[in-house]
């Protein structure tokens, strides 16, 4: 049995650090126990990801998603081939993760299938909230926190982060379909999504990011709090993410808001570098950083 854990959870970590990316530079901050249930919940991510993401037909993928569903509902008796839901078992036991989180999850995934619009932001936040602020809500069971409103930060800062997603991604999302920009602010910049999928920048779309911009940073400040709320060896993990996401739109800023041409990201030795600066950081009360 312990055996076949081991496994599972190697099996997440070998996942995590061959797809993470920006993520797995924040992981590595953490102590090994947590380390192990964060590599969980993010192959557990990556597997509903994968699904909605491939080339089988939708009712395939719908087929899939019901799958995993089921798996969650009765994570003790899964196939040992299961791995991610062996290790997703002992951990959401290990921590005291709601599996209706889960759920959530791969009810935001499912939104994905078909082409959907999002009129307002507050539909946007909604679908935000869903595969990105309960990452969030999961996470901060895994690091710990003594305040409930320890789960208000988390939310804010998965919505940045991402807002901040869909803003770098915008090219990707395009091609199959998504447009996560509200229509109304769209509409609102004198731009069309006409243009968006066309690839146009103009004065319009770079004042329509920067508003964008502006909303992911202004959800980043808000969630600051939750820093001084977690266990001083958790603190990094939140701090290198947020300031890995946030250095992503200074990038757009820096590049005219250009990102059609070349998917904006940081390099490895910048992302170490931060992490490393982010780390120390994590050290010190967040109200002395504020000071």
């Amino acid at each position: 049995m312990f055996k076949e854990l081991d496994w599972a959870y190697s099996e997440c970590s070998r996942i995590t650090k061959s797809r993470a990316r920006n993520f797995y530079y924040a992981f590595l901050t953490l102590p090994v126990d947590q380390r192990k249930a964060i590599y969980t919940a993010y192959a557990f991510c990556r597997l509903c990801d994968d699904i909605a993401d491939g080339n089988e037909s939708l009712s395939e993928k719908r087929f899939q998603l019901n799958s995993v569903r089921e798996k969650l509902r009765d994570m003790e008796h899964v196939d040992t081939d299961s791995f991610i839901f062996k290790a997703l078992n002992d951990t959401r036991i290990k921590f005291g993760i709601p599996v209706h989180y889960f759920e959530t999850i791969i009810d935001g995934v499912e939104s994905d299938l078909v082409p959907n619009r999002y009129n307002t932001f507050d539909d946007l936040r909604s679908y935000c909230y869903k595969v990105a602020s309960v990452v969030g809500l999961i996470s901060i069971e895994i690091f710990g926190y003594d305040d409930a409103s320890a789960k208000a930060y988390a939310i804010d800062l998965g919505i940045a982060m991402q807002l901040t997603n869909i803003l770098r991604d915008i090219r990707e999302d395009s091609q199959l379909g998504r447009i996560y920009i509200p229509a109304e602010e769209i509409e609102m910049f004198n731009y069309s999504e006409s243009q968006l999928t066309g690839r146009v920048i103009n004065d319009s779309f770079r004042d329509l990011m920067a508003y964008q911009v502006d909303r992911a940073r202004m959800h980043f400040v808000s969630s600051r709090p939750l820093i001084d709320l977690l266990p001083p060896r958790s603190r990094a993990c939140p701090m290198v993410l947020a300031g890995v996401y946030a250095r992503l739109l200074v990038r757009m800023e820096s590049v005219g808001y250009d990102v059609f041409s070349n998917r904006i990201s940081l390099g490895t030795t910048e992302k170490f570098f931060l992490m490393v600066k982010l780390w120390f950081a994590s050290l010190i009360p967040i109200e002395k950083i504020q000071g």
